[in-house]
């Protein structure tokens, strides 16, 4: 049996009981979310808290909140945020966006949401629910960032390209602007499998990216080890 926690250079994920264990989507954008210094920072579906632990390890000066629905994962993620060297710093909410409401708003909020609405399920209640949009649809993601984003605040999102031009077409339509995008393949041989995209509804230049995790020769690229440098052990 392998760990039942994944240890970074400056906190550690306990993830026994959690559906969703560590993945190279939350690691992407944990470090790819920006903001220039962002003071309130919400995590929608935290999970057991990796990506709201990177943020607060990478802003200091920012309180994160992380809301997830889970039970399991939701006890993780606020054992995982007293144990760090951040916790004066985060909170956990458990419980439905939908439901959740804040006294201030935010200027970021990220998300790496279910993406699954039609897909064939699998016997995992938990691993359904992290997955697949019946508790959380892109609908009520939006309503929910829509409320809680400052007017000059940022909104990340990881998605597979199908799913976030879908996501882009129902934020764009409510008014908000795409600001940028990185597109990330395995490898330079490989189609765009993840796209990691802002958005805001203040009005702000496009850009664009794409970038390969890895080389031909299978190992990382300078552009992954960057962002991994200073969380992973090794880097």
């Amino acid at each position: 049996m392998g760990n039942t926690w994944f240890q970074f250079q400056k906190f550690r994920i306990e993830q026994e009981k959690s559906a969703m264990k560590i993945s190279t989507d939350a690691i992407l954008l944990g470090a790819l979310a920006d903001f220039d210094s962002p003071k309130q920072i919400l995590d929608i579906g935290s999970g057991t808290g990796v990506i709201a632990l990177m943020l607060a390890q990478r802003f200091e000066k920012a309180r994160v909140t992380g809301i997830e629905l889970d039970e399991d994962a939701s006890q993780e993620a606020k054992s995982n945020f007293e144990k760090s060297d951040f916790a004066e710093r985060l909170s956990l909410s458990k419980g439905a966006i939908q439901d959740f409401e804040a006294e201030v708003q935010f200027d970021m909020i990220v998300s790496n949401p279910p993406y699954f609405p039609d897909h064939l399920k699998s016997r995992d209640q938990k691993r359904n629910q992290a997955l697949h949009t019946d508790k959380l649809s892109f609908d009520d993601l939006i309503i929910s960032v829509d409320q809680l984003l400052g007017h000059n605040g940022v909104f990340w999102c990881i998605l597979p390209p199908r799913q976030m031009e879908d996501l882009s077409v129902k934020l764009e339509e409510i008014g908000f602007f795409a600001i940028s995008e990185i597109a990330v393949r395995d490898n330079p041989q490989k189609q765009i499998h993840r796209v990691v995209k802002s958005f805001s509804k203040a009005f702000s230049p496009f850009s664009r990216k794409e970038h390969s995790l890895k080389n031909t020769n299978g190992e990382y690229t300078d552009f992954y080890k960057s962002l991994i440098s200073g969380f992973l052990l090794g880097y």
